[in-house]
């Protein structure tokens, strides 16, 4: 139990670090009129939590899972961030923007874990039924 909370804290400290970087790296290059950064950040991680959750479920790997995904992807990934950024553009009067930012993020996260599985099959091979 220890083990597995000491990953999941390493796994967030990574992964809250990678999100800060990112997000910031992808507002100042293509502007913030849009939340870009946070797009790109929950699209990559719902493709990397496909690829974990591939691997996890055809070899039960436990600490994978505690460090990967609800350490990492789980601090890497921002609902909140998203939520709050939505809600922001709905109180400007920016309506189309913010139904832009939703509709694009659950189809492209949907997408994304779904090609993350996808890929994990083939880098890991398959196995999962």
């Amino acid at each position: 139990m220890m083990y597995h909370l000491l990953l999941v804290c390493l796994g967030g400290a990574i992964g809250a670090m990678a999100r800060f970087f990112l997000s910031g790296f992808v507002a100042r290059r293509v502007g913030e009129t849009f939340p870009w950064g946070t797009m790109v950040v929950n699209v990559s991680g719902a493709f990397a939590i496909g690829v974990v959750a591939h691997a996890v479920a055809r070899d039960s790997m436990p600490a994978i899972w505690a460090f990967a995904a609800t350490g990492g992807l789980g601090c890497y990934t921002t609902v909140s961030s998203f939520s709050l950024q939505t809600l922001a553009l709905a109180r400007q009067g920016e309506w189309l923007r913010a139904g832009g930012n939703v509709l694009l993020s659950v189809f492209l996260s949907l997408g994304g874990v779904t090609l993350g599985f996808a890929a994990g099959s083939l880098l890991i091979g398959s196995g999962v039924p």
